[in-house]
């Protein structure tokens, strides 16, 4: 083990893993709610929408919150089918209006007929952990009546997706270390089950420090890095994220 590296790795998690983190960050959006399932479906949506410039995704998804009247279980619960209308006009890069409604009335039936985004993650991890689990989504969520082009915006790992969205949404979920990012609201899950979220930022750093040497930013490389990161923190390798992502966006490689 490479002890400074892990040294710095754990002292820029603490840098990054504090409440002043929230406000900038996608994870602020469920952090405006208190009741569990508004703070999965919030949390859920706003991570399907977390690609490009960060205070642009905030901003989209508090206006789809607006849009569900600051209640979004409630909303989805209640909602006609008239009330899905008012997404058509929703844009949100390649994540359109007719996008939307379809999720959102699959997030409906999930929890009305599934019993909710934890048991169907759950079950996965079960199965065949993260894999499975991301796996068990998708299937879960398709199979109900839904366009095509929507498939896109939930990962597959089998067709090589890291996931990094979904991923991210988990370590939301999962993770409880008390510093107060993270919810931990999924208890029946282990830190030490999840993979860590890898994207562009995260993957430069992850290959600068020669923790992952797999080019593509793909499901075998966020597997590799989490199987290196666990010989930092066997328990909770994903807490890293912090340390890799806050790096990374804020360009501040360093070499130690």
């Amino acid at each position: 083990m490479n002890n400074d590296l892990k040294s710095f790795l754990d002292e820029q998690y603490l840098v990054f893993n504090t409440p002043a983190f929230i406000k900038d960050d996608p994870i602020a959006v469920p952090h405006s709610f208190s009741k569990k399932e508004d703070i999965e479906i919030s949390g859920f949506i706003t991570a399907l929408l977390s690609w490009g410039q960060r205070k642009t995704i905030l901003n989209k998804s508090f206006e789809l919150m607006e849009l569900m009247e600051m209640e979004p279980y409630r909303f989805l619960i209640q909602a006609s089918e008239k009330d899905f209308e008012r997404f058509l006009l929703f844009k949100h890069r390649t994540f359109n209006g007719e996008d939307c409604i379809t999720i959102l009335s699959i997030l409906k039936k999930i929890y009305q007929q599934k019993g909710g985004l934890e048991k169907i993650m759950f079950h996965g991890f079960e199965q065949g952990g993260a894999y499975e689990a991301i796996e068990n989504l998708s299937t879960t969520f398709f199979q109900f009546s839904h366009l095509k082009r929507t498939e896109k915006h939930i990962a597959r790992p089998s067709k090589g997706s890291a996931a990094k969205r979904i991923n991210m949404f988990l370590r939301w979920m999962v993770r409880d270390d008390g510093r107060g990012v993270d919810f931990g609201l999924w208890k029946k899950i282990l830190p030490n089950q999840l993979i860590c979220p890898l994207d562009l930022h995260s993957g430069k750093v992850a290959r600068h420090f020669g923790l992952l040497n797999r080019i593509q930013d793909d499901w075998k490389a966020a597997t590799e890095l989490t199987e290196t990161l666990k010989i930092f923190d066997a328990d909770d390798p994903v807490k890293y994220d912090f340390a890799l992502f806050g790096l990374g966006v804020n360009h501040a490689i360093t070499v130690l």
